[in-house]
This record gives C-alpha cells, structure tokens and sequence, in this order.
C-alpha cells in the first residue's frame, strides 16, 4: 500500500492544484520579516523607485533556491540534510554550529521584532520586551500542540493580513506609476552597489529556504509526481511575495523619499514609518500599518519555530543513524513534528533567548552571529547547485541551464556579501 494516501495523490487538473498551495506561502512568510520590511522601506527612501529592480531580482533568486531544495526531497525521496552529509562530515560540522549559535541569537531578534508594534498599539500595556516574551511564548505553544496542517492555515491568515495592509497603504499613498515602471529598469546609483547586492539577496529568506523541502512533505508531497504542483506552490509565493516587496518599496518611495524623511536602518524604523503614516493620514491607517508589521514579524517567530525544528530533528536523526533518518516519507508521517530533539530546539529558540531581550548581545556572540549567519545563503546555494548536477539526483531532475546559472550567480552574489558582512563586523582588534 503506497504511503501517501489516494486522497493525497497529485491531482491532474490545474484547478484542484491551485487549492493545495500552500508551504511556498509558508516559506515565503516566514522569509519576510521585519528586516525585509526595513530593507525595502529604506530602498524606497534613499533611492526611490530606483532599486525596485533588485527587489524583482531577489524574488526570483528565491524561487529558484526554494524550487532546488523542493525538487531535492522530491526527485531523491530524502532530506536536504541527508543530501548535506553525502558531501563530507564538514557540513554537519558547520549545521551544528549554525544551527545553534543562529537559533539562540534569532530567537531573540524575531520576539523583539514581534513585540515592538504591539508596544506602539497598546501602549498602556507592557513595553515590547515583555510583548516579545509572551510572542515567544505562544509561538511555542501553537507549534508545541500543533502539526503542520494547522500551522499552514495560521500562517496563511497572517500572510493574507500582511499582504492586505501593506498592498492597502501602497495604494493609499498613490505611487507615481511612470516612475514605477522606470524601476524597473536595472540602474545603479552612485555608491549603491553593495547595498543593492544586499537587497538582492535579503529578500524573503535564509534558513528557512531549506526548511521548503520539509513543508512540502510535511504537506504529503514525497515523489515527484508532484513537482509540477510544488513549483506552481512555490511559484505563487514569490509572485506574492514580489508585489509584497514592490508596495512596501512604493511606500517607501511615495511617504519617506518624496517628503526628505530619514528612515532608521533597524527594525524601529517600521514605527518612524508608522510615525508618518498618523500625521499623513491619521491614527487608524497608522494602527492598520503596525497590525500588518505585527503580522510579517510574527509569522516568522512560527515558520521559524516550526520549521527550522523540523531540520533539526532530522539533523540528530541522521546523526543517531535512526530508521527512516533523512526520508522524506517520515517527514511526510509526522515523524520528526512531537519528536523531542524537534521540542527541544522549539525549547532553545525561545527560552534562551529571551537573556538577549533583556541585555545587550556579548561582543563574541554577534561575531559568530555575523561570520556563520553571511555563510549560510553561499552554502545553500553552492551545495544545492553540487547536489542537482551529480548522480546524486535522478538525471530527468538534475539542473537545467537557466537552474544552473542562477544557483552559481546566487552563490557568488552572497559570498560578495559574505565577505562585505565580515569586514564591517566590529572586529576586536579595531579602535
């Protein structure tokens, strides 16, 4: 008996596939947090719609290392990380480290960044670290009690309330559409570059990029007899994601660059923008404003909680050598969901860094933060591009040209990143 149920087979018609989508909506939420808000926002501040391109850009690279990592666990039947060990032992080596180091210190940053907004719409209530705290803490519960199932509806309501607010508010500051439409022509302002390389590459993920594979089968999907869904799946995330990206850009363009205001490079400078938004149009487009950045940094505390738990359960799987490590049916059963290395690094993204809502980051913990954090996108990117044209993957799967080049092109845009990260971290030795 195939362990896919008959009502979870692919369907052959068009229609019903449009009804299954739904981890590319995942992924792509929990990618667009509060840094890619800030990211575009302040694009659309410094440099108009200029840059709107890059964002473009960014979209698409990300449809292709999302569609690589989806296709890896259809085309073989097995995990991302089964694919990472069959290169050497020095990729477990740098999953650990990443893995822990990254989750301790993002824990922290995605509770701030859930908090803040609630701080600003009720602020009688407790300041944003306590906000943050109590996200934390029901991103905990609803994973905790949770399969995937349930955590893709909650996510797709949030999605829907992010792309609503902010599609709402592009309108509302009527963008000059002919500009908008020069954006999209490639142009580099002076002393842009490797702020456009940043934007190029921040767009909508890190980690959570190679959790796709593990929502696609925690989905059911687990041959490829489902890949032409999957990419459609992935392919209507990013378009959303695009159009998401595009308004908050025409936001930034139309309320901050037109009218000379400086925007704070930093998750604060979401409330400068909620600022602007009250003395343009009033307190209720301002409040609209901060539902909707409450909404693209909370759903990135559960994607996070959800699915970089999963990679890690089927890390100390693969590790343990259990049965069924690094399968995509196990995945597909619900094995890793409830396991306890699965609750224990739900446990770690949010108890331990609830320390860093409350202290400052110690010196040495932002270093390794920066270093192993600027090598993730280079690895994923180069070990996928490795593992999709050797015999690893069944020949009819294996990369095509287009896949080639833009997993090679992504790979060397974020190593120039990589390496641009590491030189302006505040290295001990500097005055």
């Amino acid at each position: 008996m195939s362990l896919v149920s008959k009502t979870r087979e692919e369907p052959q018609l068009p229609r019903t596939r449009w009804r299954l989508i739904g981890p590319g909506l995942v992924v792509a939420a929990t990618g667009v947090g509060a840094g890619d808000l800030v990211a575009t926002s302040v694009a659309g501040e410094r440099y108009g719609y200029t840059l709107l391109w890059a964002a473009v850009v960014g979209c698409l690279i990300k449809i292709s290392l999302a569609e690589a990592t989806g296709r890896w666990h259809l085309a073989t039947g097995t995990t991302i990380f089964d694919g990472w060990r069959s290169l050497g032992a020095w990729t477990t080596w740098y999953f650990a480290i990443y893995v822990l180091v990254w989750g301790f210190v993002y824990g922290g940053t995605a509770m701030a960044a859930s908090g803040l907004p609630l701080e600003e719409l009720f602020p009688d209530g407790p300041g944003y670290r306590t906000w943050g705290v109590l996200c934390g803490l029901l991103g905990l519960v609803c994973v905790w009690f949770n399969r995937y199932a349930v955590i893709e509806k909650v996510m797709t309501v949030l999605v829907g309330v992010m792309f609503v607010v902010v599609v709402v508010l592009a309108v509302r500051v009527t963008p000059d559409l002919g500009e908008l439409a020069t954006g999209l022509w490639p142009t580099l302002p002076d002393g842009s570059v490797i702020y456009t390389l940043s934007l190029m590459g921040g767009v909508g993920g890190t980690i959570t990029l190679a959790a796709y594979g593990y929502w696609v089968n925690s989905k059911g999907w687990t041959t490829p007899r489902w890949m032409a869904t999957m990419r459609l799946d992935n392919r209507v995330a990013y378009i959303a994601t695009g159009i998401f990206v595009i308004a908050m850009l025409i936001v930034g363009a139309e309320l901050l660059h037109a009218g000379s205001v400086a925007l704070d490079d930093s998750n604060q400078g979401l409330l400068d923008i909620g600022d602007v938004l009250e003395q343009r149009f009033g307190t209720a487009t301002s409040n609209l404003f901060l539902i909707g950045f409450f909404a693209a940094a909370f759903t990135s505390v559960i994607g996070v909680w959800h699915g970089v738990s999963l990679l890690f359960a089927d890390f100390v799987a693969r590790l343990r050598e259990e049965p069924g490590a690094g399968s995509a049916t196990d995945v597909a059963r619900g094995e890793r969901e409830g396991s306890w290395p699965f609750r224990a690094y739900v446990l770690w993204l949010t108890f331990p860094p609830m320390i860093l809502l409350f202290n400052e980051q110690p010196v040495g913990l932002t270093l390794a933060y920066g270093v192993i954090g600027a090598l993730f996108m280079p690895f994923l990117a180069l070990t996928l591009f490795w593992m999709l044209n050797t015999d690893r993957t069944p020949r009819e799967w294996r990369n095509g040209h287009l896949s080639n080049a833009v997993l090679l092109g992504a790979g060397i845009l974020f190593a120039v990143l990589c390496v641009h990260e590491i030189q302006d971290l505040p290295w001990w030795w500097e005055e």
